[in-house]
């Protein structure tokens, strides 16, 4: 399958990604709107450990951008017999890499955690989280292992389905699980991490027997299980490891953050996961873009059509920052009335004395919805290394930033949360130079 450069063309593939690659977004917003009606506490904790989560779930999805990438470069080469191969090298890989991480997660934790959390208190409630979630990681890892393959053939809208599926379940026993509804048991904030994964495994079950009945996947020889190709393992982790190890770079300085804004105490962590909360939701237009992205550039560089990647690239750009926009400023500027119909209680003081963070978030949103865009076009061309080293370069200065600024200033978490904007300037003038030399040109995927 070919793609042309068509806005309409940009919007069918990007639009259904914005839910499918946001799983994990849409799980730790659920989690923390329920937990915002238990507890000020539960709430702060969630913040931290959900970041925490949101990491674990960034080094699955890294990887498997590495086999989205090359299937659509296969696609574009008119080479569909391919994709299957590339497939089930992705979910052997990501399976194993799984358990490892499950294992790291009930062992580990409480010593990592023990590095970062003051507060015994939200040390053990997160903990308290992981007992439950960490079992959902298997399924999450192959399952967006699956949404790469759709999202790589540009066929993406069974995804909308599955994560509409995932996020309703993820609801219903979020409410029952946590307050002990429907004669479920109440196990508050443990409820919440159970919910999820339940959610991830009825979501993936539902996406196993779509790819069974999918005639149109016959191409794809998805229907054969291959040997563990080993080569084909390391050429995928040739590109998805520098796209993990940004994930890592780029989420794991927001969880150090987060461990620093801990220790000014647990309201102002508490203000600032309500920010991360609303910040997820209005970032998931550039989730969606940034996933399109790599899909249309390797595509169109399958194609011998190079010269067409910056024009598309701009395009993609231009739309996410209208559609990320039109979401934000009401939100931002309104939060009062926008988000009092989620969060609404009789306490209002966490929303008022958040407001001029939502302001900062403004400009935090404008960038993002641009710079992730060009950071992800960068990652279709296959140039992942050069990305790595943007993305440490920017995460290095923006945690230096809010250590000062946390530990030797007054300037507060405005101006923490302000290093966001320092950071994506950073990232989108590096990234751009970068595509505009053309050096990218004789890299191999």
């Amino acid at each position: 399958m070919q793609l042309n450069t068509s806005y309409r063309q940009i919007l069918s593939i990007s639009m259904p990604i914005m839910l499918g690659s946001a799983v994990q977004n849409i799980i730790a917003l659920s989690d923390s709107v329920f937990l915002y009606h238990l507890s000020e506490i539960d709430f702060a904790a969630i913040g931290f450990v959900g970041v925490f989560y949101l990491v674990i779930a960034a080094i699955g999805f890294g990887f498997s951008r590495g086999g989205q990438i090359m299937i659509a470069r296969r696609m574009g080469e008119e080479a569909p017999e391919e994709v299957g191969r590339t497939f089930y090298a992705m979910v052997y890989f990501e399976f194993a890499l799984a358990c490892a991480m499950f294992v790291f997660m009930q062992y580990g934790c409480y010593y990592f955690f023990s590095l970062f959390v003051n507060s015994d208190i939200i040390f053990y409630k997160s903990l308290e989280y992981l007992e439950y979630r960490s079992y959902g990681v298997f399924f999450s890892y192959v399952g967006v292992a699956m949404v790469a393959l759709y999202t790589g053939v540009a066929r993406t809208r069974f995804i909308i389905y599955n994560t509409l599926l995932l996020a309703l379940v993820n609801i219903l026993l979020n409410y029952g699980l946590i307050f002990g509804r429907w004669g479920l048991p109440e196990m508050g904030i443990a409820g919440a991490g159970l919910a999820s994964t339940i959610a991830e495994i009825v979501a993936f079950v539902m996406f196993v027997i779509y790819i069974a009945f999918d005639n149109k996947a016959v191409p794809y020889q998805l229907f054969r299980l291959p040997k563990i190709d080993f080569e084909l393992i390391k050429a995928q982790l040739k590109i998805g490891a520098p796209i993990v190890a940004q994930a890592v770079v780029g989420l794991g300085s927001w969880f150090v953050f987060f461990g620093i804004v801990e220790n000014l105490g647990e309201r102002q962590l508490a203000i600032t996961n309500l920010v991360r909360m609303v910040y997820l939701a209005l970032s998931i237009p550039t989730w969606g873009f940034s996933s399109g992205i790599n899909t249309i550039v390797s595509n169109f560089i399958g194609q011998e059509k190079r010269q067409a990647v910056l024009p598309i690239t701009i395009k993609t750009a231009k739309l996410c920052f209208l559609i990320t926009m039109v979401l934000t400023l009401p939100v931002a500027l309104f939060p009062e009335h926008i988000l009092y119909p989620l969060l609404g209680s009789e306490d209002m003081s966490l929303i008022t004395d958040s407001q001029s963070i939502f302001y900062v978030l403004i400009g935090i949103l404008a960038l993002f919805s641009i710079g992730g865009v060009f950071f992800n076009g960068l990652a279709g061309t296959g140039a992942t290394y050069y990305g790595l080293k943007i993305q440490t370069l920017c995460a290095v200065l923006y945690l230096v930033y809010i250590y000062i600024i946390v530990e030797y200033t007054s300037g507060g978490l405005e101006w923490a949360w302000a290093s966001e904007i320092f950071y994506w300037i950073i990232m989108l003038v590096l990234t751009y130079i970068y595509l505009d030399s053309k050096k990218w040109y004789g890299l191999k995927v």
